[in-house]
């Protein structure tokens, strides 16, 4: 008994810790061996897991939409919490247990009871709602959100009671005995909120993902996506002393992490079971933790198959081949040479495994194009720069420009003859001329929620799709857009080698082809119960190639 993708979420309760994972999977494992004791199911991944106060229950948060009460140590379905339109992100009890709030990507924070009654629903998030914390004596909720603010909430009444405004997306934040609102943002900085008041502390060179909090000892943990962890000591209202930082290994998940004793942390992974930190020690230990197999991307060139995922293995035709050592997000092809890389912010040549560039936070995305008669790369990243690269036949390449297009995760990237289109997490797209590499065109809000993936589209035009349910096609003639077959999320989506017809993926395993002459959908299909994570186009055979998060390559005709 194990995860078979990555550990979103970890919370730990007297002998037990409980992760929830990319896999659909809820386990309860014995803190002290690491050893499984109990597992239950969601019918899509789950986001994030929490105790209650007494350890007798567990709630979890879903992308099915739902959260889910859970009796320790049976893992017995106890009630589901239903009612939010999208993700649900996270799902914590009351300091008496009596309740539990969610948060989800609906823009809504929910009160339910723990019979599954939902008693409010509180709106005023412009954004989807990434974190939820009760404070001690529970009459007020804190919530944070993509849209920049940190809002505080009666839960009684469900009124709004302050909007803090931090102007930048706020993933994870805590609050203390006294009512301090502590919150980690996507600038990196930890920001102390004391009745609206706020300061920061510069503590990451990227986004902060997670923070943990042990009041009794006044240390805070913070895990960034410059792959750091860092503690700290609170000092006063306002203040934190560094007390340690470490690097993650390749194999932790930024995510998720929990004080579990003095001194020590549990941190989620990409891999099989939790991990531990020992800050007095420096000591990782990463025992049980195996690699998934879950893949993340796809290409094929020259008949050759090539995928790569969150072990950081290549595969060609399904044989294990480069070792690159951290969990990758892309597979570029371009002329004789495969380009990769993710999690680490390394960019890697995917077949020697020599590593060409590091950057500072994730890689998400990648195209290429010709400019002044030369290749190059541009590489999205989580911050939002496209890195732009000139690149030799031999297969080095030179960074010539970084450029800002967004403040956040730059989703996905592609380029024609004279454009370089872009689409971001925050749902702008921009198209940018590759001659100048100058702004052309930018939507704020191009789709309804994240945008998760692009493609080229017809003769002259760009294709998009999202959370939303969306596809969008982008003409100089006209701005497009068709509601998609797929039930849940759309993850991904590539077009033929003529670009006439495109291929769209989702988070639930399904697939669905549009037809550029017809403006139709010709297609729908489920392919696994597992998520569709990237599509390319195989020209020799006229198929398209699906990698799954359950590590296959699936063949759509």
């Amino acid at each position: 008994m194990n995860h078979h993708g990555p550990i979103a979420g970890i919370a730990a309760s007297g002998p037990f810790i409980a992760t929830a994972g990319y896999d659909n999977q809820l386990i309860l494992w014995d803190a002290s061996s690491k050893r499984p004791l109990a597992r239950s199911l969601h019918d899509h991944l789950i986001n994030n897991c929490a105790f209650n106060a007494r350890g007798t229950m567990v709630a979890t948060a879903s992308s099915d939409y739902s959260a889910r009460l859970w009796e320790v140590p049976s893992l017995r379905l106890k009630a589901a919490l239903i009612g939010h339109e999208d993700d649900v992100d996270m799902a914590v009890f009351s300091p008496d247990d009596s309740l539990v709030a969610t948060c989800a990507l609906d823009r809504t924070v929910r009160i339910f009871d723990t019979a599954g009654h939902c008693r409010k629903i509180l709106r005023g998030h412009t954004g989807n709602i990434l974190s939820v914390a009760w404070t001690c004596d529970g009459g007020r909720l804190v919530s944070s959100s993509v849209d920049g603010t940190v809002r505080e909430w009666d839960a009684i009444t469900g009124d709004e009671l302050r909007c803090t405004e931090l102007s930048v997306r706020t993933d994870s934040l805590v609050i203390d005995a006294a009512g301090r609102i502590i919150a980690g943002d996507d600038q990196g900085r930890i920001a102390i909120i004391v009745a609206g008041d706020m300061s920061f502390i510069r503590a990451h060179e990227a986004g902060i993902k997670k923070i943990a909090y042990d009041e009794t000892d006044g240390i805070l943990v913070t895990l960034s996506y410059d792959r750091t962890l860092a503690i700290w000591a609170l000092i006063g209202d306002r203040r934190a002393q560094e007390v340690a930082r470490t690097a993650l290994p390749a194999a932790v998940w930024a995510r998720a992490a929990v004080m579990i004793a003095p001194g020590r942390v549990a941190v989620g992974t990409f891999g099989s079971s939790f991990c531990v930190y020992d800050w007095a020690t420096n000591c990782w230990d990463m025992s049980g933790v195996v690699p998934g197999n879950a893949l993340n991307a796809v290409a094929s060139v020259g008949g050759t198959r090539y995928a790569i995922g969150d072990s950081g293995t290549l595969r060609e035709d399904g044989v294990p081949s480069t070792q690159l050592g951290s969990l990758c997000n892309f597979l570029l092809p371009v002329g004789g040479h495969l380009f990769s890389g993710g999690q680490l912010g390394s960019l890697f040549d995917a077949r020697t495994g020599e590593l060409l560039y590091q950057h500072y936070s994730p890689l998400n995305c990648a195209t290429s194009f010709v400019r002044g008669g030369q290749r190059h790369l541009a590489v999205g990243t989580y911050t939002g720069d496209a890195l732009i690269f000139a690149t030799a036949t031999s297969g080095q390449i030179e960074l010539v420009e970084q450029l800002k297009i967004y403040s956040s995760a730059i989703k996905g990237i592609v380029a024609s003859n004279d454009r370089i289109f872009s689409v971001c997490a925050s749902t702008e797209i921009a198209w940018h001329e590759i001659s100048s590499l100058d702004l052309v065109r930018r939507v704020p809000n191009a789709h309804e929620r994240i945008v998760n993936g692009c493609c080229l589209a017809g003769a002259n035009g760009f294709a998009s799709i999202g959370r939303d349910l969306k596809l969008r096609i982008w003409t100089d003639d006209a701005d497009e857009v068709y509601q998609t077959p797929h039930p849940n999320s759309v993850k991904c989506i590539a077009s033929s080698n003529d670009r006439n017809t495109l291929m769209t993926g989702a988070y639930t395993g399904t697939i669905a082809g549009f037809d550029m002459a017809t403006r139709s959908w010709t297609s729908f299909n489920r392919l696994t119960s597992s998520g569709i994570s990237a599509l390319a186009y195989e020209r020799e055979t006229g198929r398209f190639l699906a990698s799954s998060y359950d590590g296959r390559i699936y063949e759509i005709e």
